[in-house]
């Protein structure tokens, strides 16, 4: 077995041991972007830190968004200045820590006639968009007129193109984020671990927490963790958490899910990002994505089971009608969708709202306990709320022991090592990787853009590697030294995790999970001394997950 370095499941004993053995400063319920974002605040200021999570990392919501670092157009027609605003200038911030991960990409909203914006409120709103997200040079709004708006997308209906907006958004890949996150909190000391449930507080007489009682899934053991603050960042079970703290009141979340369904590109062939209306009056987006096109979101109320949350016939036909009506001559059915995802957004409730017109604005809450929880919230916001929220706990503490702790540093610590330091880095490292793997005997171009986009230049390494497997087939290679470089470096515990949440092949390119898990499967058996039960658990659990990813049931499970 290869030695465990860095952020390694094959170091989970040592892990649990500190889990179990330390005082810390501060306890994290949570492994999405949220409690992520939070783990690294505090680590980088100096407070001593762990994490656990239930299921795997960014297995919530932090893996089934939109998977863009976005300014919130959409929130400037709610009239939510702060938000855009805040959320402009976040996204520049992301980007500049994880070019690679945060990437630039022009938007085209088209106008049509009765659409949501008309050409004047559109080009004020844009203008209004890019001062509040401080938007500079090719990255400003441009309007564009008919012939224009056809030149960038001869897919849209020519009969009700007006013009469009041209504007800028980022692209993420949110669960790549969140594990580069964590790594790095991992980095400035923080204590993680996956798959270690929080079950029950125990309280002192006082009725203040004591501790938290976690289970881990891996060894069965219970473990004891300690901490002089607890915070909750647990997205759509933080209610579930404040019944068990005693706390939960009449602010509460209001769960809504949002689901994307994922076309070959030949099937959808946009040539560009659109954010563009649907018949119902709402808007969803299309993004090219390497070898695949998704479109989404919707957003209906949820309250069926948070553990395995699946699109429905309703939701594929209703993002069916949206792109047929848009794009006349596609003729989409659901025969064509390669895959799909489906999450809920943990908002807070307000009377009488309709899910859409829910503010994404995040909400924190402290009761008697000590418990601080925050939920609501957009991935783009992370870092921001993170910083509120030690704040917040640095509030508890007595002034002596606060100025122990600096001010918060994160918006300029690089979230990935070795690092890219803009686009135009990132391009050259791309065209040079391209290269490499030619060298290599790769010929399909997306590979050098895969590897990027999801690893930077940690992807020298995974290159390297793949030198030292003997498959004849270079691509078997490559992936073997993928689950190599995620096992010792980024917490891998199961088949999902990889196939998942650390590559996205469940959604981008589901042909390669089908192709590669005996390959994987027999690895991840050799690194992690997995039993014939455990293979049939695993097993299960990415057929259950492909079933889901290629179904579309006709309700929801309860």
């Amino acid at each position: 077995m290869d030695k465990a370095v860095g952020f390694s499941i094959l170091d989970r004993a040592n892990q649990l041991e500190k889990l179990a053995n330390t005082k810390f400063d501060l306890a994290i319920i949570g492994g999405g972007v949220t409690g992520a974002g939070i783990a690294l605040d505090a680590a980088s200021r100096g407070l001593k830190v762990c994490l656990v999570e239930k299921n795997d990392f960014a297995s919530g919501t932090s893996n089934k968004s939109t998977k863009l670092i976005h300014g919130g157009l959409r929130y400037l027609k709610q009239f939510e200045i702060g938000l855009v605003r805040e959320s402009g200038s976040e996204r520049a911030i992301v980007h500049k820590l994880a070019p690679h991960l945060v990437i630039p990409e022009k938007m085209l909203l088209p106008l049509v006639e009765g659409g949501t914006y008309g050409k004047m409120m559109t080009a004020i709103g844009l203008k209004v968009y890019d001062l509040l997200a401080d938007v500079k040079g090719d990255d400003r709004r441009r309007m564009l007129d008919k012939d224009e708006t056809l030149t960038k997308e001869p897919l849209l209906n020519e009969d009700v193109v007006l013009g469009s907006g041209l504007y800028a958004e980022y692209r993420t890949d949110d669960a790549r984020l969140t594990v580069e996150i964590l790594k790095k909190a991992a980095e400035y000391g923080a204590t993680i671990v996956n798959y270690c449930k929080m079950e029950s507080f125990t309280n002192t007489d006082e009725g203040k927490i004591k501790n938290l009682n976690c289970l881990d899934y891996n060894t069965g053991q219970t473990i004891k963790v300690k901490a002089r603050n607890y915070v909750s960042a647990a997205g759509p079970w933080v209610d579930l958490l404040r019944t068990k703290d005693k706390s939960l009141n009449n602010k509460h979340l209001h769960l809504t899910k949002g689901v994307h369904i994922v076309f070959p590109h030949e099937k959808l062939p946009v040539k560009q990002s659109l954010y563009f209306d649907v018949p119902d009056g709402r808007m969803i987006f299309a993004i090219p994505r390497g070898r695949v096109t998704y479109v989404g979101t919707t957003d209906t109320n949820y309250s069926g089971n948070l553990e395995r949350v699946v699109a429905t016939k309703d939701d594929a036909h209703y993002i069916l009608t949206a792109i047929n009506s848009t794009f006349p001559s596609v003729n989409l059915t659901i025969n064509d969708i390669e895959s799909n995802w489906a999450g809920l957004r943990p908002l807070i409730h307000e009377d009488g709202k309709d899910p859409s017109e829910l503010s994404r604005k995040d909400e924190i809450f402290t009761s008697d306990s000590g418990l601080i929880s925050i939920a609501g919230g957009k991935l783009t916001g992370y870092r921001r709320m993170a910083h509120r929220l030690i704040d917040a706990v640095l509030k508890t503490m007595s002034k002596k022991r606060r100025e122990k702790f600096s001010e918060s540093i994160t918006k300029t610590i690089d979230l990935v090592t070795p690092k890219l330091s803009s686009a135009q880095e990132v391009e050259v490292y791309q065209k040079d990787l391209e290269n490499k793997l030619m060298a290599l005997g790769v010929k399909d171009a997306h590979q050098a853009w895969y590897l990027t986009t999801t690893y930077g230049k940690q992807a020298d390494t995974i290159i390297e590697k793949s030198k030292e497997f003997n498959n004849t087939n270079v691509l078997e290679r490559l992936i073997r030294a993928e689950l190599w470089f995620t096992i010792h470096n980024e917490m891998i515990n199961s088949l999902s995790d990889f196939f998942v949440r650390r590559t996205g092949r469940l959604y981008f390119n589901i042909p390669s999970v089908k192709k590669y898990a005996n390959i994987v499967l027999e690895d991840c058996i050799k690194y992690l001394t997995w039993n014939e039960e455990r293979i049939r658990s695993e097993k299960e659990q990415l057929n259950i997950l492909i079933q889901d990813a290629t179904t579309y049931y006709d309700k929801e499970f309860n």
